[in-house]
């Protein structure tokens, strides 16, 4: 057998266990806010809890550990007279589609508040795991910023309401999460490894060694016996 071609065979078998991949299905992540029908395609508007909100397509990163980093942008659309307040969501998802990480940031009229980095690794979401990690985290974040905010005594309509327009994009982009399914290593078999036959042409079967043919003559043809 060709020893290069046994290489080339060994590396895809043992490339299928790659890790997973893990994304953002940005597709169904604006058919759940109404649509990226905004600037282009760029943004969803939506009303929630009496104001008007408008979200930004994700801006994703990979992570050095197979996971992705996401940052999505969020307005309070105030009116034609007004300037919007912003908002930043970012959250953190491992290779298995796990939020291990959440913070988030808002912006109204020169003053920010910034949330604390929410972990899953806290001794609250120690206890939990899969979607019920991510509830904690998302919790835990609203009540970082609500509690900053009223620390800040922003209490107008639409603002009040931001940290609730944070959880419902944190909901959605959860949902949006989606891994690649990872596929099974097979190890080659040798014997359907192709293998060079008579004359240069390859075969998926070992040659099987012919047994050497006897030649056998008539008695008293092959000469007078020695005496």
């Amino acid at each position: 057998m060709n020893l290069m071609k046994l290489c080339i065979a060994l590396m895809l078998a043992f490339s299928a266990s790659l890790p997973a991949g893990v994304s953002i299905d940005e597709p169904e992540l604006g058919k759940s806010l109404g649509g990226w029908n905004g600037r282009g395609g760029k943004t969803a508007e939506y009303p929630l809890s009496g104001a008007n909100y408008r979200t930004y397509r994700p801006e994703i990163t990979p992570t050095p550990d197979g996971g992705i980093f996401v940052s999505i942008r969020i307005d309070h659309v105030r009116g034609w007279l007004s300037s919007d307040d912003h908002a930043m969501l970012e959250i953190t998802v491992d290779k298995q589609g796990r939020v291990v990480a959440a913070q988030s940031s808002i912006a109204i009229q020169g003053r920010s508040v910034s949330s604390d980095l929410i972990r899953g690794g806290t001794d609250a979401g120690q206890k939990v795991a899969g979607v019920d990690r991510a509830v904690q985290i998302g919790t835990d974040l609203v009540a970082d910023v609500s509690a900053k905010m009223l620390r800040e005594k922003i209490v107008e309509a639409g603002r009040v309401s931001f940290p609730s327009a944070l959880r419902h994009n944190y909901n959605l982009l959860y949902q949006a999460i989606r891994t690649e399914e990872e596929p099974k290593a097979v190890a080659p078999n040798p014997l359907d490894m192709p293998v060079a036959g008579p004359e240069g042409k390859e075969s998926n079967q070992p040659e099987v060694p012919k047994a050497k043919i006897l030649e056998i003559k008539p008695y008293g043809t092959g000469g007078k016996p020695d005496l």
